[in-house]
């Protein structure tokens, strides 16, 4: 089978070798004599997977003694209103940053839950552009202050991380496992699986401890943080399918050398976009200021809709899937993560020289 480029911006594209490993093993998981998404997930066979894939965590991003991972459900959006339900009560508040359309949606439902204040808002660069983290003011009270790391839709992302005085909470769900992170900023961080991490279902949550003495005790159970820290993430019957994709892939990627290799891979990917972008004399124009070009999902306008649209489908017609741009901001769009290889985007950035050449 001849394998096409996924650049769609999720589900994403997973390692290969981790699709053959999961192939192979899928009906008799190591000989078990059933698959692995058959067994009880209190059986010794998936706690090695589940607690397997805590550990590689935490080993790929340096998580202390003082964090506790989680292995969630529910997406990414099931945080926007989880977070603030948790550690917006008893009057206390929060900063947020408003970065674009995920950032809009976490601000929504946090002021749904409790006191808000919006620190910083892009709205008059059209989300095209970020703030000089030294610049970022928050108030010392705050319990948190909310910020998304990377925006798949308007394709800006924090190149540093601000330190404001108070812990940050990352929707990291885009550029989860793409470089190395200074944890000591951060109290919460989580990220919906299906972009860096493996399918959808999954979603990683990490929690510094002494918020986790913060949250909220008169929650449903499955809401609060604490029944998932304390269960190990086994308070309910949990996303086996998902926990096992992801734990292979952090294996993948830390057999290619983990979060510093990644980081490097994935700015040569995007510097092989962006220098095409660049170098088309205004053919091709990315509006997103160049210090918070995102290196996970490159976004960029055509001269019209119409030659956008035919860039989409010569593109396809190549093997090279989801170019689209979002449908709230239409353009092109092309989402490098983790597993995109290098030659996928090579083949892009040639394609984005031949079209020009044969549409200029």
């Amino acid at each position: 089978m001849s394998r096409k480029f996924n650049f769609y911006a999720g589900p994403a594209t997973l390692p290969l070798p981790v699709l053959e490993a999961m192939a192979k093993d899928f009906v008799d998981y190591k000989g078990m004599g059933m698959s692995l998404i058959e067994t009880s997930h209190r059986s010794k066979e998936y706690d090695e997977v589940h607690f397997g894939a805590i550990n590689i965590t935490k080993e790929l991003l340096g998580v202390g003694d003082d964090y506790k991972v989680m292995l969630l459900q529910g997406g990414a959006t099931m945080q926007f209103g989880m977070l603030p339900m948790n550690l917006l009560h008893s009057g206390r508040k929060a900063a947020y940053v408003h970065s674009g359309a995920w950032a809009k949606k976490a601000i929504s439902d946090a002021k749904k839950c409790g006191a808000v204040e919006v620190v910083w808002n892009g709205e008059a660069s059209k989300y095209m552009t970020l703030p000089n983290p030294a610049d970022l003011k928050v108030a010392p009270e705050a319990v948190y202050c909310h910020i998304t790391s990377n925006e798949t839709i308007g394709g800006v992302q924090w190149q540093e991380f601000p330190d404001v005085g108070v812990p940050l909470a990352a929707d990291m769900s885009s550029d989860m496992m793409s470089r190395p992170l200074p944890m000591d900023k951060f109290g919460f961080i989580y990220a919906g699986a299906q972009k860096n991490l493996g399918p959808a279902g999954l979603t990683l949550a990490i929690i510094r401890k002494d918020l986790l003495e913060k949250c909220a005790d008169n929650l449903v159970a499955y809401l609060k943080y604490k029944t998932h820290a304390d269960s190990d993430s086994l308070y309910n019957t949990p996303p086996v399918f998902s926990i096992w994709t992801f734990k292979l892939t952090m294996e993948w990627l830390k057999a290619q050398g983990g979060l510093v290799a990644a980081a490097e891979r994935a700015e040569k990917k995007a510097a092989m976009i962006y220098d095409a972008i660049d170098g088309s004399n205004g053919y091709y124009r990315c509006p997103v200021d160049k210090g918070c070009r995102s290196r996970m999902n490159v976004v960029w306008r055509l001269p019209s809709e119409e030659l956008e649209e035919k860039f989409v489908k010569e593109g396809k017609a190549k093997g090279m899937l989801g170019l689209k741009g979002h449908r709230d901001v239409g353009g092109i769009r092309a989402s490098i993560y983790n597993a995109m290889p290098a030659e996928g985007v090579a083949l892009l950035a040639q394609f984005m020289d031949d079209f020009k050449k044969a549409n200029g």
